[in-house]
């Protein structure tokens, strides 16, 4: 009897939790899938591994070496792809993910904008990392709708034409020394469109914070830990912190786009 009061205790408890963050069935699959790609990585990149795992010492405690700004950024974003997973939905930000971080990890590393430990133009394993953060951007923009007031639509009109400009501004700058490069072309033609052409001025502003604040903890761990080098050897570079909000901001409105496309197949069809 009391094992059973234990059980459904416990089970009270999990259903409780799993209401408070947001879980359906959903996020048990995309948190599968999501072991699954780490795995993945694991096997198929194993001497990458194996180097890492060459830089423990014996003489020190483990707790001392342990890389628990990975780890933090893992828990958060497990806890947050989660958060409201809609595998319907969740598929076409995983789509836009994994295109728009080849076209980044293409233009910055074939200019050698920053280069990665292993020299690859760009490495297949940081792929998956854009759609798993780009997921984790979706949650946290939704946290941010839920907590920002409804401020008159003229605040985040001032914030807009603030904030991006004031990013292109910083875009050139750093790019600079890649002018010569078509790629840096298209890129800066590219971000330039899409700050000219605003669609909804609260959910940009909003969304650039979220990936500014997600894009600071990636940007730390991966380049104090010399897992990606920028030219300027700065760790990060305010740009590198900031092209994560302008990047969420772009693969937000590409799904805007092909949400409309499909809304519109649907109504021919």
């Amino acid at each position: 009897m009391e094992a059973q009061l234990s059980t459904f205790a416990q089970s009270s408890l999990w259903k409780r939790l799993a209401s408070v963050l947001g879980w359906t069935h959903a996020s048990y699959t995309l948190m599968s899938v999501f072991v699954t790609i780490i795995m993945l990585i694991i096997v198929v990149w194993w001497p990458m591994v194996e180097e890492y795992a060459g830089y423990f010492d014996p003489s020190y405690p483990i707790w001392m070496q342990v890389d628990w700004l990975l780890i933090g950024i893992f828990a958060a974003m497990s806890l947050l792809i989660m958060a409201g997973a809609n595998l319907k939905l969740d598929a076409w930000i995983v789509l836009v993910g994994i295109g728009g971080g080849l076209a980044i990890e293409s233009w910055g590393t074939q200019t050698r904008l920053w280069t990665y430990f292993t020299l690859e133009r760009p490495p297949l394993w940081i792929i998956p990392a854009w759609p798993i953060a780009t997921l984790s951007i979706d949650r946290l923009v939704r946290i941010l709708q839920a907590v920002v007031p409804h401020l008159p639509g003229r605040v985040f009109h001032y914030l807009y034409w603030t904030i991006f400009p004031g990013f292109y501004a910083l875009m050139w700058f750093f790019a600079w020394p890649t002018l010569d490069k078509p790629l840096t072309w298209l890129a800066l033609l590219a971000v330039a469109l899409l700050i000219l052409t605003p669609a909804d001025q609260r959910m940009a502003v909003l969304i650039f914070t979220a990936g500014v604040g997600l894009g600071y903890f990636l940007e730390r761990w991966g380049t104090t830990r010399e897992c990606w080098t920028y030219y300027t050897h700065q760790t990060p570079p305010l740009f590198a912190v900031l092209a994560h909000g302008l990047a969420a901001v772009a693969f937000w409105r590409v799904l805007r786009i092909t949400e409309g496309m499909r809304k519109m197949k649907t109504l021919r069809g």
